[in-house]
């Protein structure tokens, strides 16, 4: 069974702006304690296409996913590395990150992609970010029967986690105003 849902939201800041704020919302210090499930970031590579104008990059991702404590005695761990890997399209305007767990996929399988686009009723002053995220528990005896309570767990954890990145991405497109305006917050 795969527990999947969508989401979208929309920032009232232009497309440059909260795109800036996606990459700065794990290295900014204060936003530690809101998204303390993240425990590092590392950029493994990115690359400039000068033809195309297109960002790449990858990144490594170490999360605290602690679950039930029946899943941790099974899985033997509350620690999950993660890739994201992110294309950057300043001509069209679009910013797209797809996350996926490296670690643990013989118990669970998670993707999440996000699209970052100027919002089609303000595109200059807006921006729609669109989140789709599949949760797959691997159906194994200890656990098929509770494989659906697991990944409903799962993704409420995903939708808290969601609205905390929001949060942290909205304060940022703040400071960021904030700073282009010449005040300091």
């Amino acid at each position: 069974m795969v527990k999947a849902y969508t989401q979208e939201y929309i920032f009232k800041h232009p497309w440059e702006r909260v795109t800036s704020a996606s990459w700065r919302k794990f290295v900014d210090k204060e936003n530690k304690l809101i998204l303390s499930h993240i425990l590092e970031v590392d950029t493994l590579n990115h690359n400039l296409d000068s033809s195309s104008g297109k960002l790449c990059a990858t990144r490594a991702i170490k999360v605290h996913c602690p679950g039930p404590w029946f899943v941790r005695k099974i899985v033997g761990q509350d620690i999950c590395h993660c890739l994201e890997s992110t294309v950057v399209d300043a001509r069209s305007r679009s910013m797209q990150l797809i996350s996926w767990n490296i670690s643990l996929q013989k118990f669970i399988e998670v993707e999440e992609k996000t699209r970052y686009d100027p919002h089609p009723d303000n595109p200059t002053g807006w921006t729609i970010c669109r989140q789709e995220t599949s949760i797959r528990i691997k159906p194994l005896s200890a656990l098929a029967s509770m494989a659906e309570k697991v990944e409903q767990k799962c993704a409420e954890r995903f939708l808290q986690n969601s609205g905390k990145s929001r949060e942290v991405m909205e304060r940022i497109c703040k400071y960021l105003e904030a700073e282009s305006s010449g005040f300091a917050l």
